[in-house]
């Protein structure tokens, strides 16, 4: 069975119809979908989810309970040696997310660091990931180096510049890049 992990920027509490629909076909299509427990996009994901009754849903948060969890699914709590509340502590279940799941599909400002990591995890574990960009209002496949770089053009360089400082954005791509060229040899 297909595992989706659905996640978006906190910015994004409103989601495009487009994304709407795509998320009512995974619920039709009686997929796994693993999603956060965080305002923003994770809960109108969840929204979504549970007025398009998915069942097979589970909602991840980093320590005990869950922040939000619209449709009373099940809860895979992760337990983080971080500190609770910092960056390290909440990345810890996205981490869990992208290791568990098949595919992603992300909902971006163009500027989440937080969103744009899941990505880049999901890459790095040669896993595909649908990004719908905001502010486009389109949908594009990252499942290689080129479609990453491609999706980076979408940032302003403030957002790059915040990226390398949060993530290590330069060193991230540059092991991306080294990776995909030895599985090419």
């Amino acid at each position: 069975m297909t595992t989706v992990f659905i996640a978006g920027s906190l910015s994004i509490s409103r989601l495009d119809a487009r994304v709407r629909q795509r998320i009512a076909t995974i619920a039709a299509s009686d997929l796994d979908v693993v999603v956060g427990d965080a305002d923003g996009a994770d809960t109108s994901i969840q929204a979504c989810l549970a007025e398009n009754a998915a069942r097979r849903v589970t909602v991840y948060c980093s320590g005990n309970e869950p922040r939000n969890n619209v449709g009373g699914w099940a809860v895979r709590s992760v337990h983080p040696t971080a500190t609770p509340g910092s960056r390290a502590f909440f990345t810890a279940k996205d981490l869990e997310m992208a290791r568990v799941s098949d595919v992603g599909l992300m909902i971006w400002d163009s500027k989440s660091t937080g969103t744009l990591s899941n990505v880049i995890e999901l890459l790095d574990r040669d896993k595909k990931t649908v990004v719908f960009v905001n502010k486009m209002k389109d949908f594009v496949t990252v499942g290689d180096v080129a479609g990453l770089e491609h999706l980076l053009t979408m940032m302003s360089n403030s957002a790059r510049a915040k990226a390398e400082d949060k993530v290590g954005l330069g060193a991230r791509l540059q092991g991306l890049s080294q990776k995909q060229l030895s599985l090419a040899i």
